[in-house]
């Protein structure tokens, strides 16, 4: 799903790529500036990435529970199968790349096969979540997310296997480094330290393109204004970290239609008005932590809020 179509290539290479270049960003809201104003955080508070970019809850108040009051709630099932998903989808990746490390170009068709063999409908439940032991799903909703786990794997199966003939078919003389870096130039759950701008020193991005960088955020749902926050808190992370420029982002939407998995791409320019927003609500939401403020019930509560019955 991280992979480019070629027109979607173009767009980007035409497109794109040369306006990020030439994107005329502040500097102070660079991430390299994180030790002043106004990207210098204001209360000694940690949040994690998601907690400010996703603003499902208009007010907030679900953090208020979370963080002041010590509420704890139980994933619903959107939460339990975003996470399964992505963990599936990242696990593919790295799979792919041991394959080629493992067995070397020369066994390409065995790989070809390991890769199709292996895939199954196996929940791949990630790492650092509960969920694996008691996950709250009835037994038509687990046969639902294992018949979405294989059309995931089917699909990203057939990518892998066209990017890797493709450069083969180019590059004869190719080694597994290169074709690793050129076929899956992906770094998948990007490790990152967000402590410079008062965010939790464990963050971890869904996918980051080095070849040009552009942070990736894989969404399984419908399209909503703020998850371009992610990104944007990613690139300002990142910038942090490395100090180099990090001007376009790529929200990711997978849904499924029947067996079908429809993917469509939201390409945008990490611009002063999306770091202005991402700022004004990790500090918004930094002070309502440090000053316990109950921000109150938002005007219009989402239906899968875990928190709906702790806070009605």
């Amino acid at each position: 799903m991280y992979f480019l179509s070629e027109e979607e290539r173009k767009r980007l290479l035409k497109g794109l790529l040369p306006k990020s270049r030439e994107i005329g960003v502040a500097e102070e809201l660079r991430g390299w500036n994180w030790h002043q104003p106004p990207l210098e955080p204001a209360y000694d508070v940690r949040l994690a990435l998601h907690e400010v970019a996703g603003r499902y809850c208009e007010s907030g108040r679900d953090l208020f529970l979370k963080r002041v009051d010590g509420v704890k709630v139980r994933p619903n099932r959107e939460m339990i199968e975003g996470a399964v998903l992505h963990e599936t989808l990242a696990r593919l990746l790295l799979k792919a790349k041991r394959l080629i490390y493992e067995k070397g170009v020369g066994a390409y068709e065995e790989i070809f096969a390991l890769l199709r063999q292996g895939a199954s409908d196996e929940v791949a439940w990630p790492k650092s979540g509960d969920a694996a032991d008691d996950p709250p799903l009835s037994e038509e909703e687990k046969a639902e997310l294992r018949r979405k786990i294989r059309i995931v794997n089917s699909f990203e199966i057939d990518r892998i296997v066209a990017r890797l003939q493709e450069f083969l078919v180019k590059q004869p003389y190719i080694g597994e480094d290169s074709l690793v870096a050129q076929a899956l130039p992906v770094v998948v759950e990007q490790k990152l330290d967000g402590s410079f701008l008062g965010m939790s020193p464990y963050l971890s991005a869904d996918a980051f393109v080095f070849s040009e960088p552009m942070i990736l955020d894989l969404k399984f749902g419908e399209p909503r204004p703020f998850h371009r926050l992610a990104t944007t808190g990613y690139a300002l992370v990142m910038e942090a970290m490395h100090e180099f420029p990090i001007n376009l982002g790529c929200i990711i939407y997978a849904q499924f239609r029947g067996n079908r998995l429809q993917i469509t791409k939201d390409f945008h320019m990490i611009s002063d008005e999306l770091r202005q927003w991402f700022i004004e609500q990790r500090d918004e939401l930094m002070r309502m932590v440090y000053e316990e403020a109950d921000p109150g019930k938002a005007g219009a509560c989402y239906d899968t809020c875990p928190y709906q019955e702790v806070c009605n």
